[in-house]
């Protein structure tokens, strides 16, 4: 059996996580094993999934705490464990210090996956990102990210153009995602929301998703139609925060908090209109999965425009609220993007495939 070690910092239900998942859930678990190398001490979203699939969890100190723990830890993993190959996912530069320590514990395949445009938006972390840059450009020898910006933010604009850079697309289980008429009814007379206007959203709370702008331009659409609600999932650390801000702009009985959900894949089935206002992204799934499921995608213009995959996408700029309103109102009915988005190389199966040329070679 092949096996592979990704080091992640928790498996949640973060993009670059769930991605890992669905192409784990691809794999002929008879011949490919994936196991999870976190830092996080808490148990993960994922983590009893993994475990029924028979992948390990193995838990090691966080490089902030303990970075020199945290190095020989790898090492003696990777050497204990005999992986050849290794995978580490992450916005920052800093992170290709793990794929050293696998090295020297005898991985020969050193996969880095840059799965963000961003180094979390923090001038100091940006900085540090920059000075670390050339780290990630000479420890790994597979370099991987989703789109041309989370490329060129990791590895360097002159190694995205000169073809070092594998571009492998976040995939996506199509069938599942596909629009179903019958689940959408089903499910808003479940909830309730036979009659709203369903805008959506899919993310963690933090200051990368934009939440309280998302809220901004709620409230505004309200004054147009009083009928529609705004359906939020998933958690994170500024949830209270703006739960207090939808109290204060006064529309907190206008938005349904949904939490982590495993049936998100339905849940794109009720809405109307998919809003997505982050301040940087390197290859959002959600926008992905949204299209997939036929919704009108209204998002920011600091995204990628190769999430593009359909005529269903309309970027807005963040310093134009109106834009925003407007796009909205637009939305129309669903359309059929299934085939579009397959040709284009989203199914999971067939980015599985690549994954298992480039991770298990």
């Amino acid at each position: 059996m092949e096996k592979l070690l990704c080091i992640v910092g928790g498996m949640n239900t973060g993009g670059a996580e769930t991605f890992l998942m669905k192409l784990y859930r691809t794999l002929h678990l008879e011949k490919y094993q994936m196991d999870f190398c976190v830092t996080n001490p808490q148990k993960g979203f994922y983590d009893d999934e993994i475990l029924r699939m028979g992948g390990k969890m193995i838990h090691i100190p966080k490089k902030t705490k303990n970075p020199i723990s945290n190095f020989m830890n790898i090492v003696k993993i990777v050497k204990k464990g005999k992986y050849k190959n290794v995978i580490r996912i992450s916005q920052h530069s800093l992170s290709a210090i793990d794929l050293l320590a696998a090295k020297i514990g005898g991985a020969k395949n050193l996969i880095f996956r840059s799965s963000n445009s961003n180094s979390c938006g923090n001038k100091t972390n940006a900085l540090i990102h920059e000075i670390f840059k050339p780290l990630a450009v000479i420890i790994p020898n597979k370099k991987i990210a989703p789109s041309d910006t989370a490329a060129i933010h990791m590895f360097g604009k002159r190694s995205y153009e000169k073809g070092k850079v594998i571009l492998l697309n976040n995939g996506v289980p199509l069938e599942k995602f596909r629009y179903n008429k019958e689940i959408r009814q089903k499910l808003r007379r479940k909830l309730k929301i036979e009659d709203k206007f369903v805008i959506g959203h899919i993310g963690r709370f933090t200051e990368q998703k934009n939440h309280k702008f998302l809220l901004d331009v709620f409230k505004e659409y309200l004054k147009i139609n009083s009928h529609s609600i705004l359906m939020l999932i998933g958690d994170g650390p500024l949830k209270d925060d703006v739960i207090n801000y939808a109290q204060k702009i006064e529309v907190q009985d206008k938005i349904m908090y949904l939490g982590l959900r495993n049936d998100t894949n339905e849940l794109y089935q009720c809405m109307d209109c998919f809003v997505f206002p982050s301040l940087y992204e390197g290859m959002p799934n959600t926008v992905i999965e949204a299209q997939t499921s036929g919704l009108r995608c209204v998002i920011s213009d600091t995204i990628t425009k190769d999430v593009k995959l359909t005529t269903r996408v309309d970027f807005c700029s963040l310093k134009d609220i109106k834009d925003w309103i407007n796009k909205i109102t637009e939305s129309k009915d669903r359309e059929e993007t299934y085939k579009q988005i397959k040709e284009q190389g989203y199914d999971i199966q067939d980015v599985g495939k690549k994954f298992i040329s480039i991770a298990y070679n």
